[in-house]
C-alpha cells in the first residue's frame, strides 16, 4: 500500500493548473501545466489499496490502478509504466481524453474526493516517454499469418499492436491521409497535441506494424478483395455517421456537422490548405449538443476568435452532486465545466431548436429556439416560448448513429443490428468467417477506453482464430458493461 494514512493526510484532490485563459486562447497547445512531482506523489498516496478495488471494475481495461499508484508514490516510475502498459496500450490517449469512469468507482469517493487516477496515469506515460522507457516490443517469431485492420482509431491501433506482438503481419488501412482516425482529426490539439500520436506510431512501426494511409476500403480496395488477401480482417471504422437535425432551414449555408468543422480545424493546424475552410472568426457561433464534441467545438471557436459562442442542450442541466438514482460506484451524470467551458460562452439547457433562419443570401442568420417541456416522456418545444438567437455558424454536435455501411452492404455480406452497428458474436466475429468487429463500429458511440479494450479483446479473438489458441488477454466481451458505465 502506498501510504496507509495518505488519504487522511491529503483529503483534497490537487490537479495540475490550467494555463490562464487569456494565454491559452492564443495558441493550440494543451491547456494543463505540468504537475509538481511532490504534489503528484502526495495525491498517488491517497489511494487506499482497497481490499476490493472497484476502480478495476469501473475501468473497461481493468487497469491495475492501486499498483501503479503505489509505484508512483514510491518514485518507481519505470515499474509503474510496466504495470500500466500491461493493460493499456495507449495511456497517453486515455490519460488525456478518457472521462475517467474509474474515478467514479473509487472507494475513497464514497465520502471524500476520489483519487486523481487519470492524472496519475498520464504522468506515468509522460515520464516514460521523456526517459526513453517506451521501447519497441517486436515479436520473437512470425506466424506467417496476415491481418488487415480497417480504421486507425484507438480500437484499430490497439488490435494492430497486440497482433503484431503476437507475430502476425498486420497492415492498418486508413482512408485519411494520416494515421490516427478521430484521434488525429477529431480531437483538438488543446486536448491532445498530435506529437502523442506520432510517438506511439513510431513505436508500432519499429515493432513491425504496417500503415497504409490514404486507402479507402470499399473504394480503392473492395471489401471482398481485402478479405481474400488476408487471413483475417478487423473492422474498426468507428461510428462516424452523425445524427442530423431535420428541421426547417437545415440546408442553409453555415449549418455544419461538428465533426466536419473539427476535422478542417485540425487539418489547418497540421499545416494543410483547406478549401472553403469553415471558421468561426468574427461570427456568432451556436453549438447544438452538450457533450464532449460540443465542448471541442466551443474551445475551437474561441481560438478562432468568434464574436460569441452559445451552447444549447435540449435536456435539463445535470446536478452538481451525485444523484440518489446513481449511487456509488455508478458513473453519475454531473454538470461539468471543461477547459473549453471555462474559456467563455453561454450554456443554455432546456432549449429546443425549432428552425434555422436565413438572410437574403441563403445563409443562416439566427436560430429559433423554444423552452423544452416533457410530454408523455418526450421532449418537445413549449408553445409560446420561442425566441431567436443570432447565429452565423451552427455546429451540430448531436452524437453518432453508427458506422458507414454503403460499401460494406454491397461488397461483403455482413449483418447489421437494428441500432445500425455491425453484428458480431461473443468472440467479436461478424457473420462473415474471419471478419471481426471492434470498437464503435460494433458497440456504437462510446468512450476511448472502451475502444482500446475492445481492440485488445478482438486481437485475442483473431489470434485464437488463426492459431487455435492465444496468450493475448481478453479483457472484455461485447456484452460487458462496467459498473461505472
Amino acid at each position: 500500500m502506498a501510504d496507509p494514512t495518505g488519504f487522511l493526510k491529503a483529503r483534497e484532490r490537487e490537479l495540475p493548473k490550467r494555463r490562464p485563459v487569456s494565454i491559452r486562447l492564443m495558441d493550440w497547445k494543451e491547456v494543463y501545466e505540468t504537475q509538481d512531482p511532490t504534489e503528484l506523489r502526495r495525491q498517488a498516496g491517497r489511494c487506499m489499496d482497497c481490499g476490493i478495488p472497484f476502480c478495476h471494475q469501473g475501468c473497461p481495461l481493468g487497469n491495475l490502478i492501486p499498483e501503479w499508484n503505489d509505484l508512483v508514490w514510491r518514485g518507481e516510475g519505470h515499474q509503474a509504466i510496466e504495470r500500466l502498459h500491461a493493460t493499456n496500450n495507449f495511456p497517453e490517449f486515455t490519460g488525456r481524453l478518457c472521462p475517467a469512469p474509474c474515478e467514479s468507482s473509487c472507494v475513497l469517493g464514497i465520502n471524500q474526493p476520489a483519487v486523481i487516477i487519470k492524472q496519475v496515469e498520464v504522468s506515468i506515460i509522460d515520464q516514460a516517454f521523456a526517459n526513453g522507457w517506451v521501447t519497441p516490443h517486436p515479436p520473437e517469431r512470425l506466424t506467417g499469418k496476415t491481418v488487415a485492420v480497417v480504421g486507425s482509431g484507438p480500437a484499430g491501433l490497439a488490435a494492430a499492436q497486440q497482433l503484431t506482438r503476437a507475430g502476425h503481419t498486420v497492415a492498418v488501412f486508413e482512408r485519411d491521409d494520416r494515421i490516427g482516425g478521430l484521434l488525429r482529426y477529431g480531437i483538438p490539439d488543446f486536448k491532445m497535441e498530435k506529437k502523442q500520436i506520432e510517438a506511439r506510431l513510431s513505436q508500432m512501426q519499429a515493432e513491425g506494424t504496417r500503415f497504409r494511409a490514404g486507402v479507402n476500403i470499399g473504394v480503392d480496395i473492395a471489401w471482398d478483395a481485402l478479405r481474400s488477401r488476408y487471413d483475417a480482417v478487423i473492422v474498426a471504422t468507428g461510428a462516424t455517421v452523425p445524427r442530423d437535425l431535420t428541421i426547417p432551414g437545415r440546408d442553409l449555408l453555415g449549418v455544419h456537422f461538428a465533426m466536419d468543422y473539427l476535422v478542417q480545424s485540425n487539418r489547418v493546424g497540421a499545416g494543410d490548405t483547406v478549401a472553403e475552410h469553415v471558421t468561426a472568426q468574427g461570427k456568432h457561433v451556436v453549438v447544438l449538443g452538450g457533450g464532449d464534441t460540443g465542448a471541442d467545438c466551443i474551445g475551437t471557436a474561441h481560438r478562432q476568435q468568434a464574436i460569441s459562442v452559445t451552447n444549447l442542450a435540449i435536456g435539463i442541466q445535470p446536478p452538481d452532486e451525485r444523484p440518489e438514482h446513481q449511487p456509488w460506484p455508478m458513473n453519475p451524470t454531473l454538470f461539468e465545466v471543461s477547459s473549453a467551458h471555462e474559456e467563455g460562452g453561454e450554456r443554455v439547457y432546456l432549449a429546443s431548436t425549432v428552425e434555422f433562419l436565413a438572410n437574403d443570401a441563403g445563409e443562416v442568420r439566427a436560430i429559433r429556439v423554444a423552452e423544452t417541456e416533457y410530454v408523455d416522456g418526450r421532449r418537445v418545444p413549449k408553445s409560446g416560448t420561442e425566441r431567436e438567437i443570432p447565429a452565423d455558424l451552427v455546429l451540430l454536435a448531436l452524437g453518432f448513429t453508427g458506422p458507414e455501411s454503403d460499401t460494406i452492404d454491397d461488397q461483403l455480406p455482413l449483418q447489421f443490428e437494428l441500432s445500425g452497428t455491425l453484428e458480431r458474436d461473443e468472440g467479436y466475429q461478424s457473420s462473415e468467417a474471419g471478419v471481426f468487429v471492434a470498437g464503435d463500429a460494433g458497440r456504437g458511440q462510446s468512450l476511448i477506453v472502451w475502444a482500446i479494450a475492445e481492440g485488445r479483446a478482438a486481437a485475442s479473438a483473431v489470434d485464437r482464430y488463426l492459431e487455435g489458441t492465444t496468450q493475448l488477454p481478453f479483457p472484455v466481451k461485447p456484452t460487458d458493461h462496467a459498473i461505472a458505465v
